[in-house]
């Protein structure tokens, strides 16, 4: 098992990471009858979506002895109606100032970007829209 996730009642949820005890808790967002308090669900994923696509950079840029340390993903989910879902995903993926990288190793760190395991499981309908500051 990965995690037990519990409805506290209040449209929100308490997920439980099983092997860590750490704990997230959901809302509803303010458009669907939520508090907007938390992080929604759908949010969670376009959240998932950036925190794979860095980490899996960051793996390979232990490999190749690069330094991504301070690197800062912004995340814009768009939602759409009919049926209800998440439309699109934007990740704005900011390098730190002053670290310069090879057109290799460029293009290493893009494919990877867009081939971890998070983007390639998200339904084809879902755009996904990555942007990348040198």
């Amino acid at each position: 098992m990965t995690s037990k996730v519990v409805y506290t009642g209040g449209l929100r949820t308490a997920a439980t990471h099983l092997r860590s005890g750490s704990i997230i808790e959901t809302d509803a967002p303010v458009d669907n009858h939520g508090k907007g308090e938390r992080f929604s669900p759908t949010d969670l994923v376009a959240t998932a979506l950036a925190s794979c696509m860095v980490t899996t950079i960051g793996i390979s840029a232990e490999v190749h002895g690069l330094n991504i340390d301070g690197a800062v993903c912004q995340v814009e989910k768009i939602m759409a109606a009919e049926p209800r879902r998440i439309a699109e995903i934007r990740v704005l993926l900011e390098f730190p100032m002053g670290q310069q990288y090879t057109d290799k190793q460029k293009t290493i760190i893009e494919n990877i970007a867009n081939t971890c395991p998070v983007l390639v499981s998200l339904h084809p309908d879902c755009k996904k829209t990555l942007t990348i500051n040198w």
